[in-house]
Parts: structure tokens; C-alpha cells; sequence
């Protein structure tokens, strides 16, 4: 059985009237008390709507579809960014190929798009040493320019997608420290304090890929001043306004 169809079946049975010894009913709880852990996947599973990784792929096909607007694309992001606070959520993107095409909105020509995209990944990586793995990971030679995610091909990638991510480290110190728009330059640098905390490779791949100026040697990635110190750098990095 599914096991949100098994919950659902436990939660009914222990919200449904109960029979006394004596063949007399008693009531259920009230609505609040009986909906109180009642979830949206078991509600999901009742009625038959999409699971969360249904809602994230479908999400990533609006974000990559030629014919949504930005105005559509804004809402499957935000709604893209809620899923992934969930930690299983965030943990889904690499088997359901999901990575390398939020990396690759990184370096999309409207800001909203990059600042979104940042904003996805820093949630997705925060205190979740799984994904922060996901963030600097090398793509295998020779397969890194074999990969164009394609949303209508969507099942197809996600063998490739699982075994190449694009090393996304270097591209948001790109956008923190080069991006004309503030609120995504903001974005990026959230998404690298999220991706290096408490996590060594992310942080020697942030060391290493630093602007000249920026420390050089190996930093604890368990150091949190050190790790304040360098994103206050990046904050108060100079950005052409030209």
C-alpha cells in the first residue's frame, strides 16, 4: 500500500465514531482536533493530486518553457522555493534531476530569474550537508557540455543529470561579486554562506575560486567568523555600474 494512503487509512480509523461495549457511539473529535495531522500528501494521496515531486518538475518546466511569461515563471519559483525548504524536498533534486537546470538559471538574462534561482539554491543547501554537496560537484571531462536539460525531455536527462551537476560555486561568486542587480547580488552571496558552512569541499571550492584579495589559504569551513568575515568581503565587493 502507499504509505500515504496507509497513514490515511490510520488517521480515519482513529478519527471515526467508536463503538462502547455497550453498542452505544461515541463522537469523533472536533474538525481542528481531527485535521490537526491530517497532511497535505495524505490529502494528496486521497484525492489523487500531484506528489511535491511532481509539483517541482512541473515547476522546472514552466521556469525553462519558452512560452510562460515572467510573471508566470515568478510564481512556479516561488512556489519551486517553498517545496525545497522541506528537507526531503531539497534532497529530491538529484534523483529527479533538478540541479543542474535551477544552476543554469543562475545565468539568465532577466535578474529575477538569476535572484530566484540563488534564492532556490541557498534554501535548498542550508544546513543540509547532502545538497551542499550537489553545489561542487565537478562535472565529469568531456560530459559538461553534453548536458542541456530540455523540460520536454524531461525523464530522459534525469540519468544524466544524476551523475553530471554543474559545480554551481564559481557561477554565484560570479553573480555576488559581478551582477548589476543588488537584490540578486544578495541572493548569491546568501546562497554561498548556505552552500559553505559546515562543510569543507563547498568551502575549498570558494576559497579557490575567490576574486584577488579574498583569502587563499584553506579555511575551516566550521570557522563561522571567518566564514562572516569573507561574506561581508563579497557584500561590500565593488560592482561596475556600467
Amino acid at each position: 500500500m502507499d504509505p500515504q494512503m496507509n497513514k490515511l487509512l490510520k488517521w480515519s480509523v482513529q478519527n471515526s465514531q467508536q463503538q462502547s461495549a455497550d453498542g452505544t457511539s461515541t463522537a469523533p473529535p472536533n474538525a481542528a482536533e481531527t485535521s490537526r495531522n491530517l497532511t497535505p500528501e495524505m490529502i494528496n494521496a486521497l484525492l489523487g493530486g500531484p506528489s511535491d515531486a511532481d509539483l517541482m518538475k512541473a515547476a522546472m518546466e514552466v521556469l525553462h518553457s519558452d512560452e510562460s511569461d515572467l510573471e508566470n515563471k515568478m510564481i512556479a519559483f516561488d512556489n519551486f522555493e517553498q517545496l525545497i525548504e522541506g528537507i526531503d524536498n531539497a534532497n529530491n533534486l538529484e534523483p529527479l534531476g533538478l540541479w543542474t537546470p535551477l544552476v543554469q538559471l543562475l545565468t539568465h538574462e532577466d535578474a529575477d530569474m538569476r535572484r530566484m534561482a540563488a534564492w532556490c539554491i541557498g534554501t535548498a543547501v542550508q544546513n543540509n550537508e547532502k545538497a551542499q554537496d550537489k553545489v561542487c560537484v565537478h562535472p565529469h571531462p568531456g560530459l559538461e557540455q553534453s548536458l542541456f536539460w530540455d523540460a520536454t525531455k524531461l525523464d530522459a536527462n534525469i540519468t544524466c543529470a544524476q551523475l553530471v551537476v554543474l559545480n554551481a560555486i564559481p557561477t554565484l561568486i560570479t553573480v555576488a561579486t559581478t551582477d548589476p542587480n543588488p537584490a540578486t547580488r544578495k541572493k548569491a552571496i546568501y546562497a554561498l554562506s548556505s552552500a559553505v558552512r559546515n562543510y569543507q569541499p563547498a568551502m575549498n571550492e570558494l576559497v579557490k575560486n575567490l576574486p584577488a584579495g579574498y583569502p587563499t589559504d584553506k579555511t575551516d569551513a566550521g570557522d563561522m567568523e571567518t566564514v562572516d568575515v569573507i561574506m561581508d568581503k563579497l557584500r561590500d565587493h565593488p560592482v561596475d555600474s556600467a
